[in-house]
């Protein structure tokens, strides 16, 4: 028990004097041990480093989960050491809505098709997000809080015992200058080489601790590789998949609308005309067509046979309709138009052609060109 109280004693005495160091040079009354220029860069290069961090790993962590809600319940699981707990994401919960939403309308109509279609697709680019938000945690965000719950919390550490050290250092330098008798001062010269050493000591671990903010630098580095090639195969990922539900909606559409593009030759016989449907369709606005080009006897119809020669297809003498190009489009072969976005060409259709496609002319270019890329004016 008389150790104890000694050494409390002795503790209240370092403090009370520590104190009293640091009171009095924020007082200008004392003097103030100066580190160098380089260690103090050290310690700003280590501040910025970590002040730094901290902020990009906040916002990544808002990047990945932008619900606060869903974060503070996905740190308190990480604090508690426990697994945290699947969450479905909302291009997987999105899918669920419309794939219930196409069984109501009927799975088998057209809408309900392409609620399908779509649901399927966000279900993919759900799935690919939870993957993409994996990664990016394991290779990216866990290295950042290492850094800042590890390396940062021990140089800290060891910067407040350098601290310390120093305030006990300019406390010796004051009580040698106030000293008057010989005993005083070597007890005040002792008291100061040791003061002296532990200060260099503590300044040497320090300035490691420091140097190795490098290091943190490469390893951060090299995890920021990680995060961006994760980040690319993600939006990699889902351009293919947009891609390919773009397609199949494109198909969906020429199916969906054929009947658009599919030319009135029936109607024009005198049995047609004179038919109930005929005399209908006679009282109602005139709806704007594709033009077909008439199969002629004896000559073979290319389209039907599966192969297009653009330069044997001739344009209607009348009636070809002019369209604006959508997106842009690249040929898969010479028998189609490459397209660019917002350029007018001129369009129509081939008895027995795909309703997913037309012929398109710019020029002396001619080809066929999908009706999904294309808007078609009056």
């Amino acid at each position: 028990m008389e150790f104890n109280v000694k050494k409390l004693a002795s503790d209240a005495g370092v403090f009370f004097s520590r104190a009293m160091q640091f009171t009095e040079e924020k007082l200008g009354q004392a003097e103030k041990t100066e580190l160098d220029a380089h260690f103090e860069n050290l310690l700003a290069r280590a501040d910025c480093t970590k002040n730094w961090t901290e902020k990009i790993l906040r916002q990544t962590e808002v990047l990945l989960q932008p619900n606060p809600s869903a974060r503070v319940e996905e740190f308190l699981y990480e604090k508690l050491d426990r697994k945290v707990p699947s969450r479905v994401t909302n291009g997987e919960l999105l899918a669920q809505y419309m794939t219930e939403a196409a069984n109501d309308f009927g799975p088998g109509t057209p809408y309900g098709k392409t609620l399908i279609k779509v649901g399927e697709t966000q279900r993919r680019l759900g799935a690919a997000e939870r993957e993409f938000i994996h990664s990016a945690s394991i290779n990216f965000l866990t290295p950042l809080r290492n850094f800042l719950e590890g390396d940062w919390r021990t140089i800290s550490k060891e910067r407040r015992i350098l601290q310390n050290r120093r305030l006990d250092l300019d406390a010796c330098k004051a009580r040698l200058k106030k000293a008057k008798a010989a005993e005083a001062k070597a007890a005040a010269e002792h008291e100061l080489r040791l003061t002296q050493t532990e200060f260099d000591r503590q300044a040497e671990v320090t300035r490691l601790l420091l140097e190795g903010i490098s290091s943190t630098h490469v390893n951060h580095l090299r995890c920021l590789h990680e995060f961006v090639e994760s980040q690319t195969n993600y939006y990699a990922q889902c351009y293919q998949f947009m891609l390919d539900l773009q397609k199949q909606l494109g198909s969906s559409k020429g199916e969906i609308f054929s009947g658009t593009f599919v030319g009135n030759a029936e109607s024009a016989s005198p049995a047609a005309a004179t038919s109930p449907p005929a005399v209908a369709a006679a009282t109602l606005p005139a709806v704007p067509t594709i033009p077909v080009v008439p199969t002629i006897v004896g000559v073979p119809n290319t389209v039907a046979e599966g192969v297009l020669n653009p330069n044997e297809v001739k344009p209607p003498a009348s009636g070809t309709r002019r369209a604006r190009v959508l997106y842009d489009y690249e040929a898969a072969d010479s028998t189609e138009l490459a397209l660019l976005a917002d350029e007018m060409i001129t369009v129509y259709s081939l008895p027995g052609m795909d309703p997913d496609w037309l012929i398109g002319e710019r020029g002396n270019q001619k080809g066929k060109v999908p009706v999904t890329y294309l808007e078609l004016l009056s």
